[in-house]
């Protein structure tokens, strides 16, 4: 009783009913966990993908810093906040290193060239630096450098601030505006489109610290690593030389990388240089199909060089030296039987004609081939 019995009609096969949780095709469904898991593992980077993201995370990134009111008296209010602060430590020698650098003219216009170029071009080098030798680290590393210019973001719009060269009094240098350095985002054209008091934190100084840490612990040559290190160094002594943050500023962009790298190994589980250098390639390779009548077929046997005979088995061999053999001869190359083999058991018969001591290969050892038939002569 509560049995159910199904009846399937003469000539139809069943469908087998796949298990619970699991699709037709007989495939489990990957689960949440497993998705999850499945995105925060390294997975080799696509070129044009990174390409599209870098480009619109700029473009975003610069439209949020210049769309954040100015708010020009607040952030003259927080720099006199920021230079009593120093100088209540007795660390406000920003403006001393500021009037030593503007008094020798080369070192000052090549360090406002530093400061406008270099920020972009360095960290973009180590970031191809990263996809071509390490692609294993790549999303890792460029995860810290997102989520510390997100923070940034945050800091411009809650904190304006404004930078030292641009605090009334006379105390610093406008080594910009004194000098008509080209390419400066506070100079020319650039001034109109870029928001002057968005100070805090210093993100010359996040950017650096960052490919200077990455060169530091994935470059093998001792000497890329000391340039890693002093990258950030010199950083800090030009937007100090030139004005343009103050050293508490160098503060804020170091706790923002803090939280990208923290970030990053809440997402991965650890730090970019501890997980793999190479990953293996988890993008489906496309394969051609096979043309019609050619599933199946095998390559044909190369032919061997001349002069060099068919390799056969024992059975062929046997076969066909039957067959070539004439009536009272006997077979040669046949293998010689040895003690203990199976064809010297006691009342086997050896073929007529055979050389003393040796017996005719066994039929069970040297079967004929069913292509051929052995000859029916016998000898007599």
């Amino acid at each position: 009783m509560g049995e159910t019995t199904v009846k399937i009609p003469e000539g139809t096969t069943a469908t087998p009913t796949p298990p619970a949780g699991a699709t037709a095709d007989g495939s489990r469904p990957v689960s949440r966990a497993g998705r999850l898991r499945r995105m925060r593992s390294p997975r080799r980077p696509r070129l044009w993908f990174e390409i599209l993201l870098i480009a619109v995370s700029y473009w975003i990134y610069s439209l949020v810093r210049n769309a954040v009111p100015e708010q020009k008296a607040e952030a003259l209010r927080n720099a006199d906040w920021i230079w009593h602060v120093e100088r209540t430590l007795g660390l406000n020698f920003e403006e001393a290193v500021n009037h030593a650098v503007n008094s020798v003219t080369w070192l000052v216009v090549a360090m406002n060239y530093y400061y406008a170029t270099l920020h972009f071009i360095v960290t973009i080098a180590v970031l191809v630096w990263l996809y071509r030798r390490h692609p294993g680290r790549y999303a890792a590393s460029r995860l810290i450098l997102f989520a510390t210019t997100a923070v940034a973001l945050l800091g411009y719009y809650l904190y304006p601030l404004a930078p030292p060269r641009l605090m009334p009094g006379g105390h610093f240098i406008d080594t910009v505006k004194v000098h008509e350095t080209w390419g400066s985002m506070a100079s020319g054209n650039f001034k109109a489109v870029s928001n002057q008091y968005a100070a805090m934190p210093s993100m010359h100084i996040g950017w650096s610290l960052w490919c200077g840490l990455t060169i530091f612990a994935l470059a093998k040559a001792p000497w890329a690593k000391i340039l890693g290190l002093l990258y950030p160094t010199a950083t800090l002594i030009v937007i100090v030389a030139t004005a343009n943050h103050f050293w508490l500023d160098a503060v804020g962009g170091m706790i923002c990388l803090a939280f990208g790298f923290a970030v990053s190994y809440a997402w991965y589980g650890a730090l970019p240089h501890q997980l793999p250098r190479y990953i293996k390639d988890d993008r489906p390779r496309r394969r051609w199909p096979l043309r019609p009548g050619m599933r199946g077929r095998r390559a044909a046997p190369e032919a061997e060089p001349a002069g060099q005979a068919a390799r056969t088995g024992p059975a062929e061999e046997a076969a066909s030296t039957e067959q070539t053999a004439p009536a009272g001869q006997a077979t040669r190359g046949a293998p010689p039987a040895t003690r203990g083999s199976p064809s010297t058991k006691p009342g086997a018969s050896s073929k007529p004609g055979a050389p003393a001591g040796r017996s005719a290969p066994s039929a069970s050892r040297h079967r004929p081939s069913p292509r051929s038939r052995p000859s029916s002569q016998t000898a007599p």
